[in-house]
């Protein structure tokens, strides 16, 4: 069993430096083809954290573990809001800007709800998986148009370390994109196949593991670079990635994974489903309170976590008995 985890932990650091080296290189390469810094902070740097999931996501499909693929997807936008935003809140409370109230968290709602009727089956078909794919290319040309009107926040990311400067060689940026997807390809892999392993083990059911330890670890490099923002007083990056990777999550990593193979999600409980939803909705509210997440309203979306894993874990404790 020391040999799995060793192996499991080493697949989460591969991902993690992978999708580190991704992102430097592609926004070094962005900017360097004159895309504005607000647009790659919304898209590259949100998506480049995302990587792992996705990468995760197809591997479990094409090996036939749907719960894994659905379960990592579900599992991090549940985590990335109550674990991620809870932690970065206690650091320094998050001051909101209006377009997110107005604009990104909505379409982050919206996708929650998209998700709903297409997995009431318990399964995404190819078809709906364009479906999906569909909608992450709208929301980045959407992002790509609005951010032409942002020029002032655009102007404000160019300090922000959150975007890399560019590189001094167009080749770098090549060599760590081509470097980055290759570390994402073999970390998924380890941490596909070890965590399969470990849980039969434990006597885990595989949509428990997509739900926690996979979406955890899947969730690093979110948890990194907005714990890193908010540590640094810059919570607007901080929560502009969760909300990014959570719209990512949905519309691109259940919809390419579709697309390779259709997803059977059996073991998904609809808790699970409504938590993710309701998360996404709460935080809303919170948002608007003020146009701030307080210290308190950290602590109370971490204790909302620590409730939903207790459940977890008792449901798999007595379905294995």
């Amino acid at each position: 069993m020391a040999g799995l985890i060793l192996f499991l932990f080493l697949g989460l650091v591969l991902l993690f430096l992978g999708a580190e080296g991704l992102v430097k290189g592609a926004s070094s390469l962005s900017l360097r083809l004159g895309i504005n810094p607000l647009t790659i902070g919304l898209t590259v740097v949100a998506f480049g954290t995302s990587m792992p999931e996705l990468f995760t996501s197809i591997k479990a499909v094409l090996n036939q573990f749907g719960a894994i693929s659905v379960g990592n997807v579900i599992g991090s936008n549940i985590f990335n809001i109550a674990v991620i935003v809870g932690i970065a809140a206690l650091i320094y409370p998050m001051n909101i800007q209006t377009k997110l109230i107005r604009r990104d968290v909505p379409i982050m709602i919206i996708a929650g709800l998209l998700f709903v009727p297409i997995f009431l089956d318990l399964t995404i078909s190819r078809v709906e998986g364009l479906f999906l794919t569909a909608g992450i290319l709208g929301y980045t040309i959407y992002n790509f148009h609005v951010s032409k009107k942002d020029q002032l926040e655009a102007d404000e990311l160019i300090t922000c370390e959150s975007i890399p400067n560019p590189n001094k060689n167009i080749l770098i940026d090549f060599a760590l994109i081509i470097v980055g997807l290759g570390l994402l390809t073999f970390g998924s892999s380890l941490l596909i196949n070890n965590s399969i392993q470990l849980a039969r083990i434990l006597g885990i059911n595989e949509a428990v593991i997509g739900l926690t330890i996979i979406a955890a670890g899947t969730s690093l490099p979110e948890l990194a670079t907005s714990v890193v923002a908010a540590y640094k007083k810059e919570p607007e990056i901080a929560i502009g990635n969760i909300v990014g990777s959570n719209i990512f999550n949905i519309f691109c990593v259940l919809g390419i994974s579709s697309l390779v193979a259709p997803i059977h999600g059996n073991g998904i409980s609809w808790v699970d489903v409504f938590l993710m939803l309701g998360l996404s909705i709460v935080l809303l509210p919170l948002m608007m309170t003020d146009r701030k997440i307080s210290r308190k309203e950290g602590l109370f979306l971490l204790l909302v976590y620590g409730c939903y894993l207790s459940y977890l874990l008792i449901k798999s404790f007595a379905t294995n008995q």
